[in-house]
């Protein structure tokens, strides 16, 4: 109780949330400039190396829309039924399964060995796609893929949130996702470009996609092995990076924020104690929703602009990249807004208003160029939203094991999400896909209602605490992130 009073009173000296620079710490030790370098490092060292993982992840998981026009499909007689989608979603479903429990494990043995080791066997997992001489062997490899890529997401995202403050996490998110989207970008004109081995040492084109994207996930993974580091309490012994003083300045901006840096050791108690806070689920219900529809696009784009648009297979896959272009740029300025003025739902509400319109355009305008930009919009707002729910989420809750539990709820709701977004477009629907079009506009009303209730349960909150009636996360001085 004394180490937590404590923790309150410096939490209230320090609190200034009124301060349009709060993210500037007053520090005995370092000067402004001094800070801006040690975030800066961090920002170099631990966004990019994290965001080129999520780079390859998302190319791996999502690369079997791109293998499907260039021939897998009709190789492996995917066309028959529901074995394109049961292909899909088999990986969601020990994605969302194996989730909980990756994100405790790598709080205990470290980022930097568990991130590496998922990397490399999920490239040689890769890599055994291309060898599949039935639909049901490329069902059993993508449920293992789905094994292998649980614990990065949740945790990628719980690592993040361990080194940053409030008010600047939603910008790292960003810069973090935005990497992971040019994935999204590049992989049609990488698969294209894989594609034209076709024949070389008697493989298919599509065969090349998996062999070549396994290949770059093996030289991700030794990149992680040498660049991933620890979290703050540990980070100090990674190769070129923060030395002990400064990590200890990390450590005290992180309690100054949220008093709440210093490691927590394990409890399952404290670990699932967390699931009894509605909040919680509203985090994760939201995030569904946004990767309900990221995924639909994702899995779904290059069949749609060649069966509904009437693009070529080449187009198909290389007009999958301009949409992803403009979801980055709409992205970090939403994200610099957030941060900039310490706003969450309104950003969350833009971005859905932006997807509903997208939707609209794309699955009921008559023209192919309408439907197209529709396309553009459903893209943009959807993966926009993800980081701004991401931040939305790491702004209002404290404590590591609360931490970690809300990430691991947070990327599971959004493998489920994954799920639905892998059977809303179903192949009886082609070539309009109407009911997948009102399931994910669905899902965006559902989001708006969501973040109208915690909007007003944050606000109420507030009030409370304002007047002395409560005190919110335990902390006096604590604040929701509206």
């Amino acid at each position: 109780m004394e180490d937590s009073e404590k923790a309150s009173t410096k939490f209230v000296e320090n609190a200034v949330s009124n301060d349009n620079n709060f993210n500037i710490d007053v520090d005995e030790e370092y000067s402004f400039e001094q800070q801006r370098k040690i975030i800066h490092r961090v920002d170099r060292r631990l966004v990019s190396i994290c965001g080129v993982a999520y780079c390859i992840s998302l190319m791996d998981r999502t690369n079997v829309s791109m293998a499907a026009v260039a021939g897998m499909s009709k190789e492996l007689s995917l066309q028959v039924g529901f074995r394109y989608s049961i292909v899909i979603l088999v990986f969601f479903i020990t994605y969302v399964v194996c989730q909980p429990v990756a994100t405790a494990i790598i709080r205990k043995i470290g980022p930097r060995i568990f991130i590496t080791s998922i990397v490399l066997t999920w490239g040689a997992c890769l890599i055994g796609f291309a060898y599949s001489q039935n639909w049901q062997v490329l069902v059993g490899l993508r449920a293992v893929l789905g094994v292998l890529e649980a614990g990065f997401f949740p945790g990628a995202v719980y690592l993040l949130s361990t080194w940053y403050s409030r008010y600047e996490i939603q910008r790292r998110y960003s810069w973090f996702y935005l990497i992971g989207c040019v994935a999204s970008a590049v992989s049609g004109i990488l698969a294209y470009g894989f594609s034209q081995m076709h024949g070389l040492q008697g493989h298919s084109g599509w065969r090349w996609i998996f062999i070549m994207q396994g290949i770059l996930s093996f030289t991700v993974g030794i990149l992680c092995w040498v660049f991933v580091v620890d979290f703050p309490d540990k980070a100090h012994k990674a190769w070129g990076f923060l030395n002990a003083r400064e990590c200890a300045f990390i450590l005290r901006r992180l309690d100054r924020d949220r008093a709440d840096a210093s490691p927590e050791p394990f409890s399952l108690k404290k670990f699932l104690s967390p699931a009894l806070d509605l909040k919680i689920w509203g985090f994760a219900l939201i995030f569904f929703c946004l990767t309900t529809v990221a995924y639909a696009i994702a899995y779904f784009l290059p069949i749609i602009l060649n069966e509904n648009m009437h693009f070529s297979i080449a187009a198909s896959q290389c007009l999958n990249a301009p949409p992803y272009a403009f979801a980055g740029i709409l992205m970090v300025a939403t994200s610099w807004a957030g941060d900039k003025y310490r706003i969450r739902a309104p950003i969350l509400i833009l971005d859905c208003i932006i997807t509903l319109v997208g939707l609209s355009l794309m699955g009921f305008a008559a023209s192919p160029g309408v439907r197209y930009f529709g396309i553009f919009l459903a893209t943009a707002g959807a993966n926009a939203g993800i980081p701004a729910s991401m931040a939305y989420q790491a702004n209002n809750i404290r404590g590591q094991w609360t931490r970690a539990f809300a990430s691991a709820t947070l990327v599971s709701f959004g493998g489920i999400g994954g799920i639905a977004g892998s059977l809303v477009f179903r192949s009886q629907d082609a070539p309009d896909y109407i009911p997948g079009i009102w399931a994910t506009i669905a899902c965006q009303f559902l989001l708006l209602a969501v973040v109208a209730l915690m909007t007003v349960h944050f606000w109420i909150s507030n009030r409370k605490a304002d007047r002395g009636e409560k005190i919110i996360e335990g902390l006096p001085g604590f604040r929701y992130t509206l």
